[in-house]
């Protein structure tokens, strides 16, 4: 589909489904974990419901787990499981490229049946954090870079993950970060995922080799927080389906293997007045502004509190840690890449600060919503951040949560957090994911019946 062709109203959805010939409309809503949740309907049906209140979904769906099992006691989910609303997002309406049949997907906001939104609702959270930017004349602007692994095939989970055979036949045995033969060892895979991303409108920049074998990164365009978040969540099951097709799987773990690097989601981030697109972390004569230094200082006050919307699963911080690239502070630093936190060289209009600490395995809407909340809030709050650093941050001392419990605890207490992103949000997604401690919690591990068995 061209670019330009893309539905901005209900009638023109509905001319552009049939003038495609579309059979089936998925239905797409994002839970707490960034999974794919909703309904596949035939067209004419999509339209019928998409004429009147949308389609009707349980609430629970939003609490599921990444296993698939909701919160049995929750705060903020009525306990009758009430219906709520997909509403469909007409500009979001997108080609499903992969299948057969014409099919089309869109992502759905969520409302209940008295058509307020959901409040706890991934979109709903990131929507809410841009309005309270427009109310101050302001504007995010973001960029996100996601890396993942390319692993072989396996059905075994007690098995270590291994790296796919490229062209050669032959699985990566070393590092080759930013290799260009190494990334050509992927061509068909990446290919397909250019293509499947072209028709889809996901609009990706470059595209490099990182350090772990078999592991890339897509860096997107820079544009509006919500088409990004939108397009990185559509992004990963698009890079898990083209490389499938290739014999192999893409993860978005944040650490796949024990010894390799881990995958993050940097995001880039810069603020515009809405009056004259004015960059606001820049003085007329191109030097930092009060508004970049106190933006600074927000990260580095909220973001070892909102860590759990960086880093959301168990697996997260075995990222996080002091042999990995992966930062274990919230210093700052100029184009200084072992800071969480670094403002790129670049012209003073693209002046921007880089999150570097989020997982690849974060959700999109929320990771966004979080570390926009933390820099807003910093704005208030008017502080002045810590001294620049110019050195390794990794010699100075670990200042980040260590474990998704300590996380939680910290993230439910912090009230500014509570504030800008919502009581009601807060709460829904600690119940979910200190529901999935539990589960872990159940698992015993290979390591275990390795060193306990028979030695304690």
């Amino acid at each position: 589909m061209p670019t330009t062709d893309v539905p901005t109203n209900p009638a023109e959805c509905i001319a552009w489904l049939r003038r495609l010939n579309i059979d089936e409309v998925e239905c797409i809503v994002p839970d707490m974990n960034g999974m794919m949740r909703g309904k596949i309907v035939p067209r004419e049906d999509f339209i019928r419901a998409f004429s009147s209140t949308g389609l009707r979904l349980p609430e629970h769906v939003l609490i599921q787990g990444v296993t698939g099992d909701s919160v049995y006691d929750t705060k903020v989910a009525a306990e009758i499981d009430q219906d709520i609303r997909a509403v469909p997002d007409v500009g979001t309406i997108r080609i499903v490229p992969w299948y057969g049949l014409p099919t089309a997907q869109v992502i759905c906001d969520c409302a209940f049946t008295d058509g307020t939104p959901v409040d706890y609702a991934p979109r709903s959270v990131l929507r809410a954090v841009l309005d309270a930017y427009k109310a101050r004349g302001l504007k995010p602007i973001i960029a996100p870079e996601i890396e993942f692994y390319l692993v072989a095939k396996s059905t075994d989970h007690d098995l270590p993950l291994a790296a796919p055979p490229g062209q050669s036949g032959r699985a990566e045995s070393g590092r080759q970060a930013y290799g260009i033969e190494a990334a050509n060892e992927f061509d068909p895979v990446v290919e397909a995922i250019y293509s499947f991303a072209e028709a889809s409108r996901i609009e990706i920049g470059t595209m490099a080799h990182e350090s772990g074998p078999a592991q890339l990164e897509m860096n997107f365009r820079h544009g509006d927080p919500m088409e990004l978040a939108d397009q990185a969540f559509l992004f990963k099951r698009t890079a898990r389906q083209a490389a499938m097709r290739h014999g192999m799987f893409a993860t978005f773990m944040a650490q796949p293997h024990v010894n390799e690097p881990g995958s993050a989601m940097h995001i880039h981030q810069s603020v515009v007045r809405t009056s004259d697109g004015g960059n606001i972390f820049v003085e007329p004569d191109a030097s930092d502004s009060a508004a970049l230094l106190h933006y600074v200082s927000g990260l580095q006050r909220h973001v070892p509190t909102a860590m759990p919307l960086f880093c959301p699963n168990v697996n997260s911080y075995r990222r996080i840690r002091l042999e990995s690239d992966a930062p274990i502070n919230v210093h700052w630093g100029r184009d200084n890449r072992t800071c969480g936190l670094r403002v790129p060289d670049a012209p003073p209009e693209a002046r921007r600060i880089e999150n570097r600490v989020v997982g690849a395995d974060a959700n999109p809407y929320l990771a966004t919503a979080a570390t926009l909340a933390c820099g807003l809030i910093g704005l208030e709050e008017a502080q002045e951040p810590a001294p620049i650093v110019t050195i390794d941050a990794h010699t100075l001392p670990f200042a980040l949560p260590r474990h998704l419990h300590d996380a939680l605890s910290l993230f439910e207490a912090a009230e500014p957090l509570r504030r800008v992103l919502g009581g009601r949000f807060v709460d829904a997604f600690t119940e979910v994911k200190r529901f999935e401690w539990q589960l872990y919690n159940r698992v015993i591990s290979s390591w275990e019946r390795e060193y306990l068995l028979l030695n304690v």
